[in-house]
């Protein structure tokens, strides 16, 4: 009979295979613990973002789950408890980057349309920026400033990447995280907004965005290199395969929102080709994820 443990962190694995095939297949080349780690965290955000996203479905709303993370060590009622125990003991990380992801996700009780760059870039590193903090501790063996700020800009290139790519999906919640200012510098409308418009401004606007979110991602692979060998190529493998996703908004006209963007099993064993040359992966494992990326 397997152990208590190792079903907890099976069900956090379950979560980010059902969730993020993207995150599930880059990650998944790490060693265990680290590998583990990761889905755990994984496991927690998705919580978190499911509690505003789906409430009904949730187990705990972001009180209740804010509430057991800060008195952790008693939680209990749900397999993230234990696995999260189980992380803390492990890996040196702090709760702070946790917290701040809940603040982040909170604001969308309130905050559903964004004026300015400067709060979409607040609330990027709130819901997005804080991953990569809370990342580092169980990839990296001994981040600096340095290596934490290029985490940060990770998570907060991704997140322009997420809004890009759910602009439709968000719509409908009654959401618009694409600045108004960034709208109006490109003359497209509210009203065209509501009404799902893609037209050269509308294209302007994402071409903007999609610039930022290199500008953010070269920021943040800078010290890659820094990382161990197997989390180098796997983070640096899910921000190529992350960007990935705003060439087939391009190569798909900028419709974001009647189709939802994504990159193709091709595309992922191309970047997966040229990054395990780039990092020295072994022929062997290359074998290995190349099985993998078209499973």
């Amino acid at each position: 009979m397997e152990s208590h443990l190792n079903l907890t962190l099976k069900a956090c694995e379950s979560m980010i295979r059902e969730g993020s095939t993207t995150f599930y297949k880059a990650f998944g080349f790490l060693q265990s613990p680290r590998r583990e780690a990761v889905y755990v965290i994984y496991a927690f955000c998705r919580m978190i973002d499911d509690a505003v996203d789906e409430p009904d479905r949730s187990p705990y709303t972001l009180d209740e789950l804010e509430e057991r993370f800060t008195n952790l060590e008693t939680a209990k009622g749900h397999f993230i408890w234990p696995a999260l125990r189980w992380l803390f003991d492990l890996f040196p990380l702090s709760k702070v980057p946790f917290f701040r992801q809940i603040e982040g996700q909170r604001l969308d009780h309130y905050l559903t349309h964004y004026d300015t760059m400067e709060q979409l870039e607040a609330y990027s590193y709130l819901v997005a920026g804080t991953v990569g903090e809370m990342l580092l501790p169980v990839l990296h063996d001994a981040p600096n400033e340095s290596v934490t700020a290029s985490g940060i800009w990770i998570g907060k290139a991704m997140q322009i990447v997420n809004i890009v790519r759910d602009v439709g999906e968000d719509q409908t919640k009654g959401r618009r995280y694409i600045p108004r200012v960034l709208l109006e510098e490109h003359g497209y409308t509210e009203e065209m907004w509501r009404n799902g418009i893609v037209n050269d401004q509308w294209r302007a606007v994402i071409n903007q965005l999609t610039a930022l979110s290199q500008e953010w991602f070269a920021k943040g692979l800078i010290d890659v290199d820094s990382y161990p060998r197997m989390s180098s190529f796997c983070v640096e493998l899910s921000a190529r395969m992350y960007a990935a996703i705003l060439d087939d908004v391009a190569a798909h006209d900028y419709d974001v929102y009647s189709r939802r963007a994504y990159v193709s099993p091709l595309t992922k064993l191309t970047i997966i080709n040229q990054l395990t040359l780039r990092h020295g992966i072994s022929t062997l494992m290359m074998k290995s994820m190349k099985s993998s990326a078209v499973s």
